[in-house]
């Protein structure tokens, strides 16, 4: 599901989220959950596609992070859609505050992990691609592929 650093594997990783945008800061987040939205992670039920994080009144919040409904739970599952609110030091809120500000600049979580039984987020500050830029990547990624292929054929003669 990705790679592991640091020993610790990703429950839910954000693919799209290099290849969209270029990743300027990482901080690691706690992440406070309800107890069905722990299960459901714990599942590897989650989607981190459209979500983003944003500062609020001091405050930063994960949202439009999906987490499925816990399939066992009962009436008291947890809403897929809830805005979750991250854990980070004040010095932390604060710079990201200031870069949210700064034009072009978004905040968008990287993976999920579960790191000593507490979730945990990598938030990145990031700012979009352009088009010619996606397009540099996927001819750098297919020539080293080529290259990977031609080592490979070579080592079989």
């Amino acid at each position: 599901m990705g790679s592991k650093k640091n020993g610790i594997k990703p429950v839910i990783e954000n693919r799209k989220a290099r290849f969209e945008y270029h990743i300027k800061e990482n901080y690691e987040a706690g992440l406070v959950l309800v107890g069905t939205e722990v299960k459901s992670l714990r599942a590897g039920k989650g989607n981190l596609r459209d979500a983003y994080a944003t500062v609020k009144n001091g405050e930063v919040w994960l949202m439009n992070f999906h987490i499925s409904p816990y399939e066992k739970g009962n009436r008291f599952n947890h809403d897929p859609l809830r805005p979750k609110k991250l854990l980070l030091h004040r010095r932390e809120i604060s710079r990201l505050a200031g870069l949210q500000k700064e034009k072009g600049m978004t905040l968008i979580p990287l993976k999920i992990y579960f790191k000593n039984g507490y979730a945990k987020a990598d938030l990145a500050v990031a700012v979009g691609k352009k088009l010619h830029d996606k397009r540099q990547d996927i001819a750098e990624r297919d020539a080293k592929r080529a290259i990977a292929r031609a080592m490979k054929e070579k080592e079989r003669e």
